[in-house]
């Protein structure tokens, strides 16, 4: 599934404040996504995050 800068992501799981909706802020061998409800972000490893990825909402403007 491609992906790319600043595309906002649904995870399988929802982060604790309830929000489902990340946004992938850098990219390279980790994945650096932003909870986009409180704005907390985590850095995956690429392939833990395809795991965990299940679908893109919005790409973002080239």
């Amino acid at each position: 599934m491609p992906f790319a800068l600043h595309d906002v992501v649904e995870m399988k799981k929802p982060h604790p404040c309830g929000e489902n909706r990340w946004k992938i802020i850098r990219v390279g061998a980790d994945i650096r996504i932003k909870c986009q409800g409180c704005g907390h972000s985590v850095m995956l490893p690429r392939r833990e995050f395809r795991k965990k990825m299940k679908k893109v909402i919005e790409h973002a403007e080239q």
